[in-house]
């Protein structure tokens, strides 16, 4: 289904989002952007096509429209929190912190019973929580958005993706109380030895990550591919841009695919050649 697999590539610009820009408010601002954009080409195929079923409709506001409107809420309390947060004295910094978690925890506590409804897997109350026919019936609870667009939104869409949200916002903001127990000024003391510099391309990186973890790189660990190239960055002064782009690119060469790779074992063995001279 095409607007499924739109959402499922979220997840890939956002991974891309991630690696080239380490400051969490500009990461924030276009994580916002990728989102927003996203959803309103949702709301356009939803309103050309509509759904043939209503188990069609539950599944496109409770999973689909999710993906998307998660992480917009997420990167928008984020960023929201980032830049009222306070730049210096550790007793400030954790008092904000504290208290905003506590206002986290009132919103888990007044929606309780909704909570428990999504933790269960329970759903019995799917068609009135995510379907359009019943806007009327329910009243909507998220104080945060006093008018919802009638033809893209259902009685619990967006309460349901704010309690998502807000369980990942309330773990991002347990690992900054913790950063600023081990840091100066509510930032990570950066480590002091230096990168590698990087003096080939984006398509060799990219080349070159895709070829080590083919291989098996970050198997044993568990690691995503993303996450290999993560600690590649920590080693090498280098972010790469576009990697799955790139690597459709590669893939698309009329010569050989594997030029880099190519190139490093015509570099070895030559190499090895002079030291038997």
């Amino acid at each position: 289904m095409k607007l499924r697999s739109l959402s499922e590539e979220l997840a890939q610009d956002l991974d891309e989002i991630k690696l080239q820009y380490e400051d969490i408010l500009e990461r924030a601002y276009r994580s916002i952007e990728v989102c927003r954009n996203l959803l309103s080409t949702l709301k356009k195929e939803i309103l050309k096509d509509g759904f043939e079923t209503i188990q069609e409709e539950i599944h496109f506001f409770k999973i689909t429209k999710q993906i998307p409107l998660v992480q917009l809420i997420y990167f928008s309390e984020i960023h929201s929190f980032e830049i009222q947060f306070p730049k210096a004295d550790k007793k400030s910094q954790r008092k904000c912190l504290k208290r905003k978690i506590e206002k986290l925890n009132r919103f888990f506590l007044y929606n309780l019973d909704f909570g428990r409804y999504v933790d269960s897997g329970a759903t019995h109350f799917d068609k009135e929580y995510y379907t359009r026919d019943y806007l009327d019936h329910y009243h909507i609870t998220t104080s945060k958005f006093y008018f919802q667009d009638p033809e893209f939104c259902t009685p619990r869409d967006m309460l349901l993706g704010k309690y998502q949200a807000y369980n990942s916002f309330i773990v991002y903001l347990d690992n900054r109380l913790f950063n600023l127990r081990n840091s100066r000024n509510g930032r990570m003391v950066p480590d002091p030895s230096k990168k590698l510099h990087w003096p080939f391309s984006n398509a060799d990186y990219v080349e070159l990550l895709y070829a080590l973890c083919a291989k098996g790189l970050g198997r044993q660990d568990n690691l995503s591919m993303m996450k290999v190239s993560k600690r590649l960055q920590e080693i090498f002064d280098f972010v790469p841009k576009d990697i799955y782009k790139t690597f459709q690119s590669i893939k698309g060469r009329k010569n050989s695919r594997t030029l880099f790779l190519d190139e490093l074992a015509i570099s070895l063995l030559s190499e090895m050649d002079k030291s038997e001279e």
